[in-house]
């Protein structure tokens, strides 16, 4: 489906897969899966095969969805435009358009709308959470910039120009400027040895909410690069299911089945 922006220019691209024997009458939790950096869709107009643990929270009555905004290249240049100078700013305005859609389905949960993302998309996980947190109610953000002044210039300066040149739109791009307006429950995840995301992305972000007392969880991965479990596969699974956990906690309102956890070397009985 197509959502309008709230500018009325765009028709952001929508992809829902809906639970098991879905009834219209009967209201779901939503779960969000998004990355959203410049040129870097998502949502495709073709045949993309369910794997695993999609088929399995269909089946436990989860509502799956993902989303595009308008730097994401279907656009082309005019959506990207927008992002110049204030990377973030379009891109979670665009979502929380989406959001707030999904939000006015009579078969939406409104209070069970969680979103998920890695990279870029933690970084919009962590805005969705404070800039986004009257749409918003749960997150998971994995390896997450939260300001750019902490990523590499090399590509942050190709959008934003250098902090000097541009103070304003790295103060409105960074999730700091939004940490007050945090509610719902945020789960910020880091390995200690990201370095493409350094972990001081995390660091100040957790700084800024605990003195804001917050409550939020944070799960840290000792020796960890950019994507969890590139060192360990136990760490992986742990990854996994710790994030399983959290949306059968908070969005399905029921335990993780035990078997996730496996035996004592980590592996499991699921496939996914």
């Amino acid at each position: 489906t197509r959502v309008k922006s709230a500018d009325g220019l765009f028709d952001l691209p929508v992809v829902i897969t809906y639970p098991v024997n879905f009834d219209p009458t009967k209201k779901y939790p939503v779960l969000i899966s998004i990355y959203g950096g410049p040129n870097a869709g998502t949502v495709y107009d073709r045949w993309r095969p369910a794997g695993g643990a999609s088929q399995w929270w269909a089946q436990e009555g989860m509502i799956q969805v993902a989303f595009d905004n308008r730097a994401s290249g279907h656009f082309g240049k005019v959506g990207l435009n927008y992002i110049h100078r204030q990377l973030g700013k379009y891109e979670i305005e665009d979502y929380m358009d989406c959001g707030r859609w999904l939000r006015k389905q009579s078969w939406v949960d409104s209070n069970k709308v969680a979103i998920t993302g890695g990279s870029f998309g933690g970084y919009m996980t962590c805005m969705a959470l404070t800039y986004g947190a009257d749409v918003f109610n749960f997150g998971i953000a994995n390896s997450s910039v939260t300001d750019w002044h902490l990523y590499d210039s090399h590509y942050t300066e190709r959008f934003m120009d250098t902090p000097g040149e541009n103070p304003e739109g790295y103060k409105i791009t960074s999730v700091m400027t939004y940490a007050d307006k945090y509610k719902g429950l945020l789960r910020i995840v880091h390995g200690t040895s990201d370095d493409n995301v350094h972990m001081q992305n995390s660091i100040q972000l957790i700084n800024k909410l605990e003195e804001g007392r917050k409550h939020f969880e944070f799960m840290l991965y000792p020796g960890e690069r950019h994507g969890i479990g590139g060192n360990s596969q136990n760490k992986a699974i742990h990854s996994r299911n710790e994030a399983y956990s959290f949306y059968y906690q908070n969005l399905l309102g029921k335990p993780m089945p035990a078997a996730f956890w496996g035996g004592p070397t980590g592996s499991t009985q699921r496939g996914f």
